[in-house]
């Protein structure tokens, strides 16, 4: 015989008793074995019936219960034997607390540690598991080969049910969490930079150094107490995708329910409706400049950074075309005037480094009034070019529509909306928007400058503390008065009362 690929030739023999006899009384060594069975090996490979596959373009809800909601996407683009399983946990008892967050984390790290023994012999097999923090619980996705995939989501979910602490296993969780913190001082300034803004901006954010000090204290105990207490309340939303079958999707989150909600002693209750966290975002002032200037947090470091945050909108279509193509425009010559004192920030401090931020907006206001029509729709059809470029793969299609999910904006369809605004859009348009929110000096304009000064520039730190501030213009001098004293942003996320399930095409 001959194998097709490389035309080796090749024959196959059944082995005689005798020689397999023969082999097991040579047997060099006892420890000379077959690897153990990998329970998650695929042996079928096969793509669903496309005719049993719902035509559908977008994730379609399959079913809402108090425990969970179901969103289901087949496959009919990529023809590959794999899908994915996202699960989203809101759990309002993870995140009520600067202290809950961080059990939340040694939790999930210590589910993952537990995990290890199966996760290996999964990515042999070509499954992966993920366990992520959010801002209101945590989530978990299983992806890989569909056929073996539940074997490892139900591993998962009973490692989950069964969680127990071992105080060797969360000592040393503890302290690489510990150390994960210490090291961040060591990041580059432009990432305590992003840091901080994070902290001045988000209402539900708890400072390095307050983790530092309750992570020191945490003990196994407080993680045996806390964990019941996290999972006694949750609300899952689920999403299924790729080679799967309606009724295997729906198969799948009931098992979950079952597993998770139901029996004698459920290990959680559904939450109730006032119990559902989201994390919102200060709203700064129109026409106010806030300045917030700090010290590094690594003092043996000479660099500085800047971050110039322009607050614009929340989620509104027609604002976030306009904001993408100035990026889009803007990027180019952002590089070239600015891309220096950035990158060699021991050079200049940010304050200076925040004169010329505004320098360059100035200035891109006259590139973008001459800008020609034809330069305009060059750049329009370039950002419409980049917004249709196709999935490359499963994966990347279904965390474009887990990102609408989790966020609850629905929005399956946002490229092809988003698309259609841009090809509506005028020079005219953006002028207009650039005018309103980014030109300096306009009324509605909303600006936050963190600055992080680095030890070369420890003089011009103070300098600019004790520096009279200019007109509509607020120094920031403690983070959370600043928070205690700003209106929130509302949430954006749609609720499911509405919504209708999909129901089948039979």
């Amino acid at each position: 015989m001959v194998e097709p690929w490389y035309a080796t030739a090749y024959c196959v023999d059944k082995l005689t008793d005798s020689t397999i006899q023969e082999w097991v009384q040579h047997a060099p060594s006892e420890n000379l074995c077959l690897p153990v069975v990998n329970q998650f090996i695929a042996t079928d490979l096969s793509l669903k019936e496309t005719k049993k596959l719902e035509q559908v373009m977008f994730p379609v809800l399959l079913r809402k219960t108090s425990f969970s909601t179901l969103w289901y996407k087949p496959d009919t683009v990529f023809s590959a034997p794999k899908a994915t399983v996202k699960l989203k946990f809101n759990c309002p008892y993870a995140c009520n607390s600067p202290d809950a967050a961080l059990l939340a984390r040694i939790f999930e790290h210590l589910l993952c540690d537990y995990l290890n023994e199966y996760a290996y012999y999964a990515a042999l097999a070509g499954l992966y598991y993920e366990i992520d923090s959010t801002d209101d619980g945590f989530e978990l996705d299983v992806s890989g080969y569909n056929h073996k995939l539940r074997i490892l989501l139900d591993t998962v979910l009973k490692a989950m049910a069964d969680f127990t602490v071992k105080p060797e296993r969360f000592s040393v969780i503890k302290e690489m969490l510990t150390k994960s913190y210490q090291n961040f001082k060591f990041d580059e300034p432009s990432n305590h930079a992003s840091y901080y803004c994070s902290l001045i901006l988000n209402d539900h954010s708890w400072p390095l150094e307050e983790n530092l000090e309750r992570l020191e204290t945490l003990k196994p105990r407080d993680l045996s107490q806390f964990t019941p207490t996290m999972l006694s309340r949750a609300f899952l939303e689920c999403y299924t995708a790729g080679n799967i079958e309606r009724e295997e999707a729906e198969s799948i989150v009931q098992h979950i329910e079952d597993v998770l909600f139901k029996g004698s002693h459920p290990i959680c209750k559904p939450v109730q409706p006032s119990q559902l966290m989201k994390s919102r975002l200060i709203t700064l002032d129109e026409g106010v400049n806030y300045v917030y200037s700090t010290g590094g947090l690594n003092p043996h470091d000479e660099n500085s950074a800047l971050l110039h945050y322009i607050q614009i909108h929340q989620d509104d279509i027609a604002l976030n075309v306009k904001l993408q193509l100035f990026t889009f425009i803007a990027s180019h010559e952002a590089f070239h005037q600015l891309r220096t004192f950035t990158v060699q920030s021991a050079v200049k401090c940010p304050r200076y480094i925040d004169a010329r931020v505004q320098s360059f907006l100035e200035s891109f206001e006259g590139t973008l009034l001459k800008m020609s029509e034809d330069d305009f729709k060059s750049h329009l059809n370039g950002l419409i070019e980049s917004k249709m470029e196709k999935d490359k793969n499963l994966w990347e299609e279904s965390g474009r529509h887990w990102e609408e999910i989790t966020e609850r904006t629905f929005l399956f369809d946002r490229i092809e909306i988003e698309v259609a605004a841009l090809r509506e859009l005028t020079k005219q348009d953006l002028i207009a928007f650039f005018d309103e929110h980014i030109r300096i000096g306009s009324p509605k304009r909303k600006v936050l400058s963190v600055r992080v000064y680095g030890s070369k520039h420890s003089a011009d730190l103070e300098v600019d503390k004790n520096e009279a501030v200019g007109p509509n213009t607020i120094r920031i001098d403690d983070i959370f008065s600043f928070r205690a004293s700003q209106p929130l942003y509302g949430s954006c996320r749609r609720g499911y009362e509405r919504m209708e399930v999909h129901s089948s095409s039979k």
